[in-house]
């Protein structure tokens, strides 16, 4: 896959956006959580997966743990061409399900906020300050 395919696939998941970041990244995003980023002056792939899946992919030339994020599972290609087509479709598909599973949604975030109420805030405290003239 080439850039552009990998931006034209991404994009076409439900809820999908792009954002670019990080000076040269363009990080695709679900509900504000990013699924994939792809690298434009170095071309590079980096999306989530699961922790079998994780072990075998390090193993492969080319792939390695994402900075960073390694340790979430996530894994970065030096090169694009170190996964066929249908394989870094499937991969892509994954990382953007596991995360859309865990993203906030929209309307349960206003709900919330709707049900929130702020407490009114309690008169101002007079001070007695009768005068008494003292002659």
């Amino acid at each position: 896959m080439n850039v552009d395919a990998i931006r034209a696939y991404c994009l076409s998941f439900p809820e999908a956006t792009e954002k670019l970041q990080w000076g040269d990244a363009v990080c695709f995003k679900v509900r504000a959580k990013m699924f994939a980023v792809l690298g434009l002056d170095q071309v590079r792939l980096t999306f989530k997966c699961a922790p079998e899946t994780f072990g075998e992919l390090i193993e492969r030339p080319y792939m390695r743990p994402s900075p960073y994020l390694g340790r979430h599972h996530w894994v970065m290609l030096d090169r694009l061409e170190a996964l066929g087509n249908e394989e870094a479709k499937q991969l892509i598909r994954q990382s953007y399900e596991m995360v859309a599973a865990k993203a906030p949604k929209v309307a349960s975030r206003k709900k919330a906020t709707k049900t929130r109420t702020k407490k009114p805030l309690p008169p101002p405290k007079r001070k007695n300050r009768s005068r008494t003239r003292k002659d």
